[in-house]
């Protein structure tokens, strides 16, 4: 047999399947109403702070103990993928996941509420990692590609029309149709599931409980410290240095018990894989740099604007078509164009739209806004294809899920940190402008000594409001722009970390990538 006629009968998928293209939506559906859910519910938490008698700080916990369900729970996708079957913890997750959404739903007050809350997490955690491991155990090798740019158009598209369907759900229905709209969905996917996929095979291990345990609390503590340290002003609590000291404590033992123990919850082989390590670090900044964005945009287009909810959403929807146009480009440019070049190109893209986002100003239409967004996109798309062939392409089949569950976990960590992040800096450079603009309001640059305003009445204390919401307006606006130049920076600062990547195999149609391995 020809090297050729070897690597054609070698290209095969891991698990042949009936009906394809029907399993590919049900199982990109299920993972896009996880993905959804993790920003859906944003916009009606006002709505939900009413209805279910809650304060504007204790409210949070419905979005905190939803991420923390899924962080704690990732790290066993591989595990319980390899003694179940990905087969029956898909369908047992989906399930979890449908149920406590209806139950999120029906919650009557905030206590109910975040337990259902770290059920759907608990439920979620899986659906993400398992759906990118049975899209590429159902597609040939060459076909792999085109299957990641399906899979990244749902991880990277979710969390942009997330708000948007959360803010239309809230205002022309009621909050609790965030949840219940997963219900009928849900049961639809877990038909599809039920009757078209297989039972891939299972392979006996034992679980790494200590392990399991200090990943738990390392990306749990990482995550309160980010939720909760704007609440109590950072490192001027004892509680954020508790944090802080747990997550570095849990970190550091994690990874001498992953090179030491005989059986690690995560493979030393996958931490082995330069290209695989690599391809953590790059997820974690573009989950950064993405949903920095995204939690900026509304905000700003909000505030400084007066745009509303559902307007925002729309604006933002050509970042989503951006990615959709790329995306579905990246798997046959890819053939041809070195995939680490891709990576960079479009991280230089990213870094370009933020430049321009730095000369944004107060008085500016929604026209830069759309266009800016659309370039962004198209850069996004460039990055996530590409770096799933540089994480992947060296990774045995057995480790996909694994790997999988590392990515994305990854990639939520690089959301929380640049969320967190953005928020401070914007919170400080508010203080900071306000204080310098004001310092340069004196009669020499004003019609009139602004202090002599209160000897008007009240109509000089309308001139003083108005004065100081001019002043707010344009410190705020500044703050966003410091956000911008500092996530343009991350993106800049990243690429030099692509030359220790190895060239990745370039998927040809009809050869397997293993037989082009040299």
């Amino acid at each position: 047999m020809t090297p050729a006629d070897k690597a054609h009968a070698e290209d095969r998928p891991q698990l042949v399947v009936r009906h394809k293209a029907i399993l590919t939506i049900a199982i990109m559906t299920a993972m896009v109403m996880q993905v959804l859910d993790t920003t859906v519910a944003n916009v009606a938490l006002p709505r939900m702070q009413s209805s279910l008698g809650a304060t504007q700080e204790s409210i949070s916990w419905v979005l905190t103990s939803y991420i923390l369900a899924t962080a704690v729970m990732i790290p066993l996708a591989g595990w319980l993928s390899s003694r179940f079957g990905t087969r029956n913890l898909l369908l047992v997750s989906l399930v979890m996941f449908v149920g406590a959404s209806a139950l999120c739903g029906l919650a009557a007050n905030l206590t109910s509420m975040v337990l259902f809350r770290v059920a759907q997490g608990v439920g979620g955690a899986f659906l993400a990692p398992l759906a990118q491991t049975i899209m590429l155990d159902i597609n040939k090798p060459s076909d792999q590609a085109k299957a990641m740019s399906i899979y990244g158009m749902g991880i990277m598209v979710g969390p942009i029309i997330g708000p948007m369907l959360g803010g239309y759900l809230t205002e022309n229905l009621d909050w609790r149709w965030v949840f219940f709209i997963n219900v009928p969905i849900g049961v639809a996917c877990i038909s599809t599931l039920w009757f078209l996929l297989p039972h891939p095979p299972r392979i006996a291990r034992r679980i790494d409980i200590w392990g399991w345990g200090l990943a738990a609390v390392a990306v749990s503590t990482l995550q309160l410290l980010l939720d909760r340290g704007q609440t109590v002003d950072w490192f001027s609590a004892t509680e954020s240095w508790i944090y802080l000291g747990l997550t570095i404590s849990a970190f550091w033992m994690l990874g001498v018990h992953t090179f030491t123990s005989r059986n690690p919850i995560f493979s030393r082989d996958l931490l082995k894989d330069r290209n695989f390590v690599a391809g953590m670090f790059f997820m974690l900044i573009t989950g950064l740099v993405m949903m920095a964005v995204m939690a900026l945009l509304p905000l700003m287009m909000q505030t400084i604007y007066g745009y509303p909810v559902i307007d925002s959403g729309e604006i933002m929807a050509s970042r989503g078509i951006g990615m959709l146009i790329t995306m579905a480009l990246a798997g046959r440019i890819i053939r041809r164009v070195d995939a680490r070049m891709l990576v960079a190109f479009g991280f230089m893209i990213v870094a370009f739209t933020l430049w321009e986002m730095t000369g944004w100003t107060v008085e500016m239409g929604a026209g830069p806004i759309i266009r800016t967004g659309f370039i962004q996109g198209l850069g996004m798309g460039f990055i996530f294809l590409p770096l799933n062939v540089i994480s992947f392409t060296t990774l045995p089949p057995i480790l996909r899920t694994e790997a999988s569950a590392l990515i994305n976990l990854s990639r939520n960590i690089g959301s929380s940190v640049g969320i967190a992040a953005v928020t401070v800096l914007l919170a400080r450079s508010v203080q900071i402008n306000h204080s310098d603009l004001s310092e340069k309001l004196t009669p020499a640059n004003l019609p009139m000594d602004p202090s002599q305003l209160g000897a008007y009445g009240r109509l000089g204390d309308v001139g003083i409001t108005m004065l100081d919401n001019i002043v707010n307006q344009q410190a705020i606006m500044i703050a966003y722009i410091n956000d911008f130049k500092f996530m343009m920076i991350v993106c800049l600062l990243a690429l030099p970390a692509l030359f220790l990547v190895q060239k990745p195999q370039r998927p040809r149609e009809g050869e397997h990538v293993e037989a082009m391995m040299e």
